[in-house]
């Protein structure tokens, strides 16, 4: 069955409305500094879903002709991709331009529409959605590295409303993406803010004016220098079994190292994909840890991430993770000090990187009195709740522009045009 094109529509293939070029071919010692080079937009410069990421922009010192300058307004797509499941491959990037010239490189494809049939800003949306992004993926292949037939991607069927209808839907999913830009930044601000305040509050604490000399240098007159262990318990999970694996019943969730990035915010873990019921807990002795422990992956890569999450209920995790128990502090106070302590730095050595309890508990730290440990922890856990609620913002706002999307580059909801 063919697809039915709105009224006004127009079905073209993506040669008709633009042209398509290849990126610059290079080599490592190419690279310079900023002061050296142009801006060079690379594979990382795409993200996932679509959009600019600077962590790819690097700078060219080497030979390039004409054609490899990028033009405010062109649009870039991955041709290859490093990832298990094509998740970059395919994915556009509007470019919105530098200060210098710019170029892009050999994995990058670039496109210049022709702006008397299709608005580049609409064709960036539209090459971001489902339907063309499994075109993309359908079209690559590779067993480590995938590649993308870009000659294919010339023939990709796209459907464009009227030149002023384009740019109208163009403007509103602008609008929305800006939104988005301006959320982000600010959770990146709080962020930076709490990091900046906890390392003020976890060493000088509020208000004190006496200091003294302990092993940690110089610390308020009224704390004291102690260890880790002295002031919580740690313990590792228990084994996990496939028989656990997406029950959803159960009394106990059961959470392993992936269920950390589950998480809404950056403080709780209140999500599982795992439970177990009270007859299974007892039959396979599995541990259970109260709510408001902190827990961690202690072991592999996950543990380089420094990803600390606090349970909300008795939850079970599993032997890849270690869980710290308060028993002489705050048990928020306890999670902001463990925000501080950089596993890197205490890993035993081989292969696999790893900590144990040994190891955590003779970790020094400065610790308040009671009463100021808790306003400590108050002072973070609201900077902590202003970060979620611009994280909700943030993912209601690209829950919007998703079905925005949906709805607007399919004409399924038309827009009105003066």
């Amino acid at each position: 069955m063919s697809e039915l094109v709105p009224g006004g529509w127009k079905k073209l293939r993506l040669k008709n409305v633009s042209v398509q070029m290849k990126g610059l071919t290079y080599k490592s010692e190419d690279y310079t500094d900023e002061s050296n080079g142009l801006p060079f937009l690379t594979l990382k410069s795409v993200s996932k879903s679509g959009g600019y990421s600077p962590e790819g922009l690097k700078f060219y010192g080497g030979d390039f002709k004409e054609h490899h300058i990028l033009s405010v307004g062109d649009i870039l797509f991955a041709n290859t991709d490093l990832t298990r499941d094509g998740d970059v491959v395919g994915s556009p990037l509007y470019f919105e331009g530098f200060a210098d010239k710019s170029l892009y490189s050999m994995d990058l494809s670039r496109l210049i529409t022709d702006p008397d049939k299709a608005d580049s800003k609409f064709l960036y949306y539209l090459i971001m959605t489902h339907r063309i992004k499994r075109f993309m993926v359908n079209f690559s292949a590779g067993s480590t590295v995938l590649h993308l037939d870009t000659k294919r991607v010339q023939e990709l069927f796209v459907t464009l409303p009227p030149l002023s209808e384009q740019k109208k839907i163009a403007s509103i999913l602008t609008s929305v993406d800006e939104v988005i830009e301006k959320t982000q930044k600010h959770i990146e601000k709080l962020r930076d803010l709490k990091k900046a305040v906890m390392n003020e509050l976890l060493t000088k604490g509020i208000g004190h004016t006496e200091f003294k000399d302990s092993k940690l240098g110089r610390i308020p007159k009224s704390w004291l220098a102690k260890n880790m262990g002295s002031i919580s318990q740690f313990s590792g999970g228990s084994a996990f079994k496939e028989i656990y694996q997406g029950k959803t019943q159960g009394v106990y969730p059961f959470a392993k190292v992936s269920d950390m990035n589950l998480a809404g915010n950056e403080k709780f873990l209140y999500k599982s994909n795992n439970w177990i019921s009270n007859e299974v807990r007892k039959e396979a002795k599995i541990k259970i840890f109260p709510a408001q422990s902190t827990v961690f992956a202690k072991v592999g890569a996950a543990l380089l991430l420094n990803n600390r999450r606090q349970l909300i209920r008795e939850t079970a995790i599993d032997n890849n993770m270690m869980a710290a128990i308060p028993s002489h502090c705050n048990h928020d106070f306890l999670f902001y000090l463990l925000q501080t302590i950089d596993l890197k730095t205490i890993v035993q050595s081989g292969a696999v990187p790893s900590v144990n309890q040994k190891q955590m508990k003779s970790i020094p730290v400065s610790v308040p009195p009671l009463h100021e440990q808790k306003k400590i922890a108050s002072i973070l856990t609201s900077i902590d709740k202003n970060i979620e609620e611009k994280q909700r913002k943030l993912q209601k706002t690209k829950s919007l522009k998703k079905s925005l999307m949906q709805d607007l580059l399919t004409g399924k909801v038309r827009v009105k045009v003066n």
